[in-house]
């Protein structure tokens, strides 16, 4: 990191997305995208999915009173965020935490999702990714199955050959 400090100019931070304006002897990397484009950093994330940019313009937010466990913490605080993207009437409700912050980041994580899944249709990551793990979760029962099966036969060998009215001479 302490290398890239000098070739760094200024770094700007708007909301969720990181705009890197840098000096041109920056590998193509870390060179600042043509005017107009953004890139979405994710950290901490395995795989980088390309998910669309909210645009804050499109979006509607309310602040309601959750449901659910919780009792009293619950019933008086409107800490559930409901997110409504306008151009296409999908609505998001998240009321995973306490914190109205944590629920609004969620809420706009969960936004790109399904925004991603209507843009893109059966070829967006998330169902791609989704299909994958349900077809290595079949598989990875029906090979469960199949050694039940053989360990089943093993042992039903085990007890033919092991009775004494079976004699073979």
């Amino acid at each position: 990191m302490s290398r890239l400090l000098p070739f760094i100019s200024c770094m700007y931070s708007v909301s969720s997305r990181v705009i890197w304006r840098a000096s041109p002897s920056l590998p193509p990397l870390l060179r600042p995208l043509p005017a107009g484009q953004t890139c979405v950093f994710a950290a901490g994330k395995k795989e980088l999915i390309d998910l669309p940019v909210l645009n804050e313009d499109e979006l509607e937010e309310q602040f309601v009173r959750g449901s659910g466990p919780g009792g009293q913490a619950t019933n008086k605080t409107s800490n559930c965020v409901v997110l409504k993207h306008i151009p296409t009437g999908i609505v998001v409700k998240c009321h995973q935490t306490r914190s109205v912050d944590i629920n609004r980041k969620r809420a706009r994580d969960i936004m790109r999702e399904k925004l991603d899944v209507a843009y893109k249709g059966e070829l967006s990551e998330i169902l791609v990714k989704k299909k994958e793990s349900v077809l290595r979760k079949q598989e990875k029962r029906r090979k469960a199955n199949e050694n039940l099966e053989r360990k089943k036969q093993f042992k039903e060998a085990l007890a033919a050959d092991s009775k004494p009215w079976n004699d073979t001479v």
